[in-house]
């Protein structure tokens, strides 16, 4: 007579038990932007991938909520976004684990990309508009997410250094260098016009510093080893 072993049920994390998923993270976005880069070549499907505000609005498209946080507007905006994510998402995920991680980078990226959208769609006009948005341009990128793991630093280790990645010898606490980083990106988006994320900026490290007072409340202990190993 044959005996079959019973196979236990395997969840999603176990099938990539053991992997980074910060290394997770970054194939997948390189494969969503490779093919979001022959989308906005020819022009064609980007509303499948890209969030655009006045979209979602209307109820179309609302998985790019999702989506647009893994397409990338070329490869100079991928490979800083995954630069930034490969430095300082591997602690993390090391903090607080693999599959809060996961979640938490999720979370905060749609997160940023809703805040975006209300602000594109609601006060995007006239004065406001080279900060907030427009409507009807669309989004990408995963800077509110990462915005959010930089927030998230801010308030469990807030003198862990930062550093610009055109300026490696140049650093600053974080709880410095990441709300300086916000400001100047505010003032060029003004002032210069470029096409950059503010909201999903400000939103992911809003979620990033409120998840960071929640563990530091919860795990108050753990949270001060921390800090005295990261001086």
């Amino acid at each position: 007579m044959n005996s079959h072993a019973r196979k236990e049920k395997r969840g999603f994390f176990d099938l990539f038990s053991g992997r980074s998923m910060v290394l997770l993270i970054i194939i997948v976005s390189t494969i969503f932007s490779i093919i979001g880069f022959f989308f906005f070549r020819f022009d064609y499907g980007v509303e499948y991938l890209a969030l655009k505000p006045s979209n979602f609005l209307e109820g179309k498209y609302v998985w790019t909520l999702l989506t647009h946080m893994f397409v990338h507007g070329g490869i100079f905006h991928l490979f800083v976004n995954m630069f930034v994510l490969f430095s300082i998402g591997g602690l993390c995920e090391k903090i607080i684990g693999r599959k809060r991680f996961l979640w938490f980078y999720l979370l905060s990226g749609i997160f940023a990309g809703l805040l975006s959208v209300l602000a594109a769609g609601f006060l995007g006009g006239g004065f406001l508009q080279k900060i907030v948005g427009t409507p009807d341009v669309y989004m990408v990128g995963a800077s509110g997410a990462i915005f959010a793991l930089a927030g998230l630093f801010v308030v469990i280790l807030p003198n862990i250094r930062f550093s610009i990645i055109f300026l490696p010898f140049f650093s600053l606490p974080g709880y410095l260098m990441v709300p300086l980083v916000l400001i100047l990106t505010w003032v060029v988006s003004f002032f210069v016009g470029l096409n950059i994320g503010n909201v999903a900026h400000f939103g992911g490290f809003l979620a990033g510093i409120t998840y960071g007072f929640y563990l530091r409340t919860k795990y108050k202990r753990k949270i001060l080893i921390l800090q005295r190993y990261f001086r």
